[in-house]
């Protein structure tokens, strides 16, 4: 795999146009089971095939579990200078339901121990709506990681897809997620703890210290294009996107036999609209009506809606940026997609 990860690395080596590469992401599965070597010779061949900004950040998803004094100091060889950790909870019977492999000691541990070996730049993950937690729960989880002197914190809302372990649960009865109601009041408690304790929410779901945005993310909600490598991987250069195999066989089979291993959507006019729409209006970096200017040509109805909006105080307007008020992130997917333009 990882062989075969650094062949699709120098064969996409035009994809992003000799752009300086300022941010490196190591995600999307258990990242954290590779070991040092592993990870040095993936960053060295990303440096080798492309310019990779001397102060990059390079992130490494890991799960509290995986975390120990000899896993840490590895990964700070190898390079990787940010960690994002998969905490979701303090909660002992969530995690056990959740079918997390850490427990509630190691996710109260695990960033005092990252930061023993040096890292200082740290992000948790933190999960709401969760069925039976408390408003009071919750708080007590936001103020926990607040304790731990972390940089950044995602909060994501439980959502129960199909074809899971979850949604089987809750159908059959044995969970009983959290209402809108729940879910929403446990939102604005965590706007609200994070607001007072010097944390800024820059997307529905992000926050962080000033200065300490996470730049892979946030290129993006700022639709910067982007190259993904590996199984399932996605990939944007602003007027397409890709996807590669997501079975590992098949992937690895595939590079080495120099076969397709991807396939592309050519995006159109409004495609490329309406992406702009999804991922500025998740962000207080907002969307600027120039560049949705360049993909079509603003009409009536559009205008109208956008009053309506601001009529309603869900939407701000600043010279040329158009953002989401506190109450409107609440519902940002929905705005966005009702302001999308169809095509034809």
């Amino acid at each position: 795999m990882i062989s075969a990860i650094a062949a699709e690395l120098r064969s996409r080596k035009n994809y992003l146009k000799n752009e300086r590469i300022n941010s490196i992401y190591f995600g999307g599965g258990t990242p954290s089971i590779l070991n040092q070597n592993e990870l040095h010779l993936l960053l060295n061949e990303a440096k080798r095939t492309y310019e990779v900004d001397e102060s990059a950040e390079i992130t490494l998803e890991a799960n509290p579990d995986d975390i120990s004094l000899e896993s840490l100091q590895q990964w700070k060889n190898a390079g990787i200078n940010r960690l994002s950790i998969g905490i979701q909870s303090f909660k002992e019977t969530d995690l056990n339901w959740m079918n997390r492999a850490h427990n509630a000691f190691e996710a109260e541990n695990c960033v005092a121990l990252a930061k023993s070996v040096g890292f200082e730049n740290l992000s948790v993950d933190l999960i709401y709506g969760l069925p039976g937690l408390t408003n009071e729960e919750w708080e007590k989880h936001i103020i926990k990681v607040i304790a731990m002197g972390v940089t950044h914190i995602s909060a994501y809302c439980l959502t129960v897809e199909e074809k899971t372990v979850l949604n089987s649960l809750v159908k059959n009865g044995s969970i009983v997620p959290a209402n809108e109601e729940t879910q929403s009041e446990q939102f604005l408690i965590l706007v609200k703890v994070l607001a007072e304790n010097g944390f800024e929410q820059y997307e529905v779901s992000n926050f962080c210290k000033p200065t300490h945005e996470a730049l892979h993310n946030s290129n993006y909600w700022k639709s910067e294009p982007y190259l993904g490598v590996g199984p399932s991987a996605h990939s944007f250069n602003l007027t397409s996107r890709s996807w590669n195999i997501k079975n590992n066989q098949q992937y690895i089979k595939a590079i080495c036999e120099g076969l397709n291993f991807s396939e592309t959507e050519i995006l159109s006019k409004e495609d490329q609209f309406n992406e702009l729409l999804l991922t500025g209006l998740r962000t207080n970096f907002g969307v600027s009506i120039s560049s949705l200017e360049k993909c079509l040509a603003l009409n009536e109805l559009f205008w109208t809606q956008i009053e309506a909006l601001k009529n309603q105080q869900l939407m701000i307007q600043e010279m040329d940026v158009l953002t989401l008020s506190k109450v409107g992130m609440l519902q940002a997917d929905r705005i966005a997609s009702n302001l999308f333009q169809i095509k034809g």
